[in-house]
């Protein structure tokens, strides 16, 4: 296991020197950056220093880019933490039930219902969420983190627990207008992770329920709920944990479309309007804390799903 752990470090650690390769060019395109007329050994290696500094430079504005990234960063990172948890909740279940009743109609429904969809158009599913439970309904906001009228100090910079540990005579309702402001693209955010966790889950299911120990199982008259809890979420949901990593880092890039859709104050947003503003510095600092949160998600799930998989040490020390 140590091994295995060290392995899927280097791999970051090598995946992540390649693309501050990738940020350091980015940088070199702005004329008033420090790092413009030195050669590219030189500049790289200043680069990195300012990095293990978390110094990312200045914007076009004037402003240092940590200080915007401190403020973006939570509310990309709070969307996409509820849209996974809704995944979850909606995906296991749901495959579970699939794998279980394979071939029934039950598990016709859901698999149909999962492949449309992770097919469907994420914007378009977004701006039908809009024109019919904003604009028509009115049941929840149309853009934002959370209406004006609430001041929530900036304490952890994820707006549902500011508005928690708030000290205003309003908590509640500054509470109440946080989540309201988050349903519909925490939904739209989710909808594609969760028909890829119910894909995932009715197959690992479906392999689980084909063994013997079921068989086993069956004949000693256990119920069906304690043939779901005690055999098949227990070997089905170790597999796919590293698959869930994937999900998860998934999620960062789709929340750049969910976050513009409905203005929604992340990194995602953030790099879109540097983008049109040719911001090269604001872009490299993006590039480089988006791609090390889908790294780091990705190494971890993998590590994760070592520890609690025995069939992945098994296999990794046979190779080894």
């Amino acid at each position: 296991m140590f091994w295995y752990a060290i392995r899927r470090l280097n791999l970051f650690f090598i995946t992540l020197l390649m693309l501050t390769v990738v940020g350091f060019s980015l940088l070199k395109l702005e004329p008033d950056s420090s790092l413009y007329d030195m050669t590219f050994l030189a500049g790289w290696l200043e680069y990195l220093g300012q990095l293990s500094q978390f110094n990312f430079g200045y914007t076009k504005a004037g402003v240092p880019i940590s200080q915007e990234l401190a403020s973006v960063l939570p509310a990309t990172l709070e969307l996409c933490f509820a849209a996974f948890s809704i995944s979850l909740l909606v995906g296991i279940p749901a495959g579970t039930i699939a794998g279980m009743r394979k071939g029934k109609l039950i598990d016709t429904v859901i698999s149909f219902t999962s492949m449309i969809g992770y097919a469907a158009p994420l914007f378009w599913i977004a701006l039908l969420m809009i024109m019919y439970f904003s604009l028509n309904f009115e049941w929840f906001p149309v853009a934002g983190r959370y209406d004006l009228l609430y001041e929530i100090d900036h304490v952890t910079g994820f707006a549902l627990i500011d508005a928690i540990v708030s000290d205003s005579p309003y908590r509640a309702e500054a509470l109440q207008s946080v989540i309201e402001h988050m349903f519909l693209p925490c939904l739209v955010l989710a909808l594609s992770p969760t028909m890829q966790v119910i894909r995932m889950m009715r197959t690992s299911v479906t392999e689980v329920m084909a063994q013997n120990y079921i068989r086993v199982a069956r004949i000693k008259g256990l119920s069906n709920y304690e043939i779901v809890i005690e055999h098949v979420l227990r070997n089905a949901i170790p597999p796919i944990i590293p698959k869930l990593g994937v999900q998860l880092s998934s999620m960062i890039t789709l929340a750049i479309m969910t976050e513009s859709i409905f203005n929604w104050p992340g990194i995602g947003r953030w790099l879109l309007d540097a983008l049109s503003n040719q911001d090269y510095a604001s872009i490299q600092a993006g590039v480089i804390v988006v791609a090390t949160i889908v790294l780091a998600a990705s190494i971890l799930s993998d590590l994760f799903g070592a520890i609690i998989n025995p069939l992945v040490r098994k296999n990794w020390n046979a190779v080894r």
